[in-house]
């Protein structure tokens, strides 16, 4: 069940987020502040410039990409939502893919976010979805649990 909240700067985070497409991308300067600071597992970057080219990399190498926020925490200026992103890759498998993270968001004054860090396995989440290297990461992961 998707998630909700009473806070509206989430709401409209969460809004964003689940219903993102690459024509929006122009308009994430409204959940976004100017100096905003990104990461993630491939990125770290500061800026909505910057930040808006990391979301367009995901619709150039992404087919159907989508956001459905799960789970919702708030306290005071941050806010911690557990997502499932859903995609089909274009080069490899095309069935739909679900990669399970989270992200910590740390709010502005203005209600924008100011800080922004996804938290997500990318081996277990990603490679292990690639052909060559993924049946390396299957390999190593039964290894380490032995």
């Amino acid at each position: 069940m998707p998630a909700s909240t009473d806070d509206t700067r989430v709401a409209r985070v969460i809004a964003r987020f689940e219903h993102l497409t690459r024509e929006d991308l122009p308009r994430l300067g409204e959940i976004y502040t100017e100096g905003v600071l990104f990461k993630d597992p491939f990125n770290e970057v500061e800026g909505q410039a910057a930040v808006q080219a990391v979301f367009a990399h995901m619709f150039d190498a992404l087919d159907e990409p989508r956001f459905v926020v799960r789970d919702v925490i708030v306290q005071g200026d941050q806010c911690l939502l557990t997502w499932d992103f859903l995609f089909r890759f274009r080069r490899y498998r095309y069935e739909l893919q679900t990669v399970r993270g989270a992200s910590h968001l740390r709010f502005a004054a203005d209600g924008r976010i100011a800080q922004h860090r996804d938290y997500w396995d990318a081996a277990e989440e990603l490679y292990e979805k690639l052909p060559a290297i993924g049946v390396l990461m299957r390999w190593l992961k039964r290894r380490a649990s032995r």
